[in-house]
């Protein structure tokens, strides 16, 4: 190239270089809520079709308005729960078994919305929604930050927000769910576990074992994140003091993962109030039963796909779930991160019954999406960005739009 023709292109790359250096003054905080508000855009147009096209259903009339639609299924519950509290006597069902009721959800985010809708005069719905939207938005932030401190790659770490962002259970960080404040609870724990600031770590798991089940999985996560700290002493050490207040917030946690359950005793005065009403909802499809840890995997499987089929795909799911942990693109997450997939991964192979309702319930790992954030190739971000979205498309259809009688909740 001539001097001539460089002094020809030189107008053509300064828009671009300008741009560039727009993009890197600009603070990583706007960058992240770009990301995520340019989501919501998405997301709310996606949602607004499908209210567009729903029929009548056992919440709303035909085509309903946003904030109707962002409420209904699990959302009508923390309304209820909102006004009327909890029973104190439990509803029971025809052939004398415990029915659904209120103890299924806790008080968290129903309690909070009340409390700011008492404060604001606002509806509960719209309160409810946005609650939703600043817990979210707030996820992305600090998920970004943990990113950038176990990735160390500022780009990995912001695609890794956009996959939050995008994916396709999305939609339910603006509905009226306590999803959005839990997953703001947790990325807030892990953050502050893998600094190693214990301390604030406390009135986190307080709060967060009261809006998810979460309380268990996260104790286990911090005994396996002990005993590493420990065995690894040498090249990294672990002050007496530090053991000390990990130890303590461990139990810390575990004490509060049995909270609920304790509380949905005393004032019901049914010792299994809380395990019979988590159990009423998976009746319809197994039937009334004990709840027996590490078995309900095996029977969902049985239930959807036959024997021996269903066992030999739950057994094969926990073979690549382990195998998955330790692929490189997931070891570049780090080992705490690894331990908390683990430790939630148990839990829930210990008591969840798979359905429809599975997709939510993996949404506690999406810190898992770092490892997906790691190829840096242009046409792989946009094909998983692509997928993503139409993945939240695929997900209203299954779970979030009401066809009669629907058995498939989110």
């Amino acid at each position: 190239m001539t001097q001539q023709d460089a002094q020809l292109a030189e107008p053509r790359r300064a828009p671009v270089s300008r741009l560039r250096l727009r993009y890197r003054l600009t603070p990583w905080w706007v960058r992240v809520l770009g990301v995520f508000v340019l989501s919501r855009v998405v997301t709310t147009i996606i949602i607004l079709l499908f209210a567009r096209a729903q029929g009548a259903n056992p919440w709303t009339g035909a085509n309903p308005p946003y904030l109707s639609y962002a409420i209904i299924w699990d959302g009508t519950w923390y309304k209820i729960i909102s006004f009327q509290g909890y029973p104190s006597i439990l509803p029971m069902t025809t052939d004398g078994h415990v029915g659904e009721n209120a103890w299924a959800f806790m008080p968290g985010y129903p309690f909070l919305v009340q409390a700011l809708r008492d404060l604001t005069g606002a509806s509960w719905e719209l309160v409810a929604v946005s609650l939703s939207v600043l817990f979210a938005a707030g996820t992305a932030l600090v998920f970004y930050r943990l990113m950038r401190f176990v990735l160390k790659d500022e780009g990995a770490a912001l695609f890794s927000v956009v996959l939050f962002c995008v994916a396709p259970l999305s939609p339910l960080l603006q509905f009226a769910y306590a999803e959005s404040m839990s997953l703001f609870l947790l990325v807030s724990a892990l953050y502050l576990v893998v600094r190693h600031r214990y301390g604030w770590v406390f009135p986190i798991v307080a709060v967060m074992a009261l809006t998810r089940p979460s309380g268990l999985a996260f104790a286990l996560f911090l005994g396996l994140h002990i005993v590493h700290r420990f065995l690894v002493r040498k090249e990294h050490p672990f002050p007496v003091p530090q053991r000390a207040v990990t130890v303590v917030l461990a139990g810390f946690s575990a004490f509060m993962g049995f909270a609920w359950p304790l509380i949905a005793w005393i004032v019901t005065g049914s010792m299994s109030a809380y395990t019979d009403t988590e159990l009423a909802w998976r009746a319809s499809y197994i039937g009334y039963g004990e709840l027996v840890p590490f078995t309900a995997w095996f029977q969902g499987g049985n239930w959807w796909l036959g024997e021996p089929l269903g066992i030999v795909v739950v057994v094969l799911l926990i073979v690549g779930f382990a195998v998955f942990l330790f692929i490189p693109p997931v070891k570049r997450l780090g080992v705490d991160l690894r331990l908390w997939l683990a430790s939630y991964g148990l839990y829930l192979l210990a008591v969840f019954f798979p359905q429809s309702s599975t997709f939510r319930l993996l949404m506690p790992m999406f810190p898992a999406l770092g490892a997906l954030a790691v190829p840096r190739s242009k046409i792989y971000r946009t094909v998983l960005v692509i997928v993503a979205v139409a993945g939240q498309v695929g997900w209203m259809t299954i779970a979030w739009g009401v066809d009669g009688r629907d058995w498939t909740p989110p």
